[in-house]
């Protein structure tokens, strides 16, 4: 007697006495396949605002560095300028921005 393997993919699945008695007899073989539902979303699903805010908290952290660094340019431009160029005079009130040094 020549043995057959079920067909397809599904050839594992199938017990094999029912599927010769199927066979034999001319019934069709169920076979239910159970699947798992998947509950909750994909991590894509989540990911993706939680990159999005980080991007943007960094951008700010970034805007507020390049803040910091233009100020304390200015700051020092200004020491700069106010050392070289003594009191400063408007009609009569002078301000002496830096006190000299003995």
């Amino acid at each position: 007697m020549a043995h057959r393997d079920p067909p397809g993919i599904i050839a594992p699945h199938i017990p094999a006495d029912a599927y010769r008695r199927a066979e034999a007899t001319g019934q069709p073989v169920v076979v239910i396949v159970h699947t798992t539902d998947h509950a909750g979303h994909p991590l894509g699903h989540y990911l993706f605002p939680i990159v999005i805010a980080g991007a943007a908290a960094m951008g700010c952290w970034g805007l507020v560095a390049a803040l910091c660094a233009l100020l304390d340019t200015a700051a020092h431009a200004v020491t700069v300028i106010a050392q070289t160029t003594g009191p400063i005079g408007v009609g009569g009130v002078t301000l002496k921005l830096v006190r000299p040094k003995h």
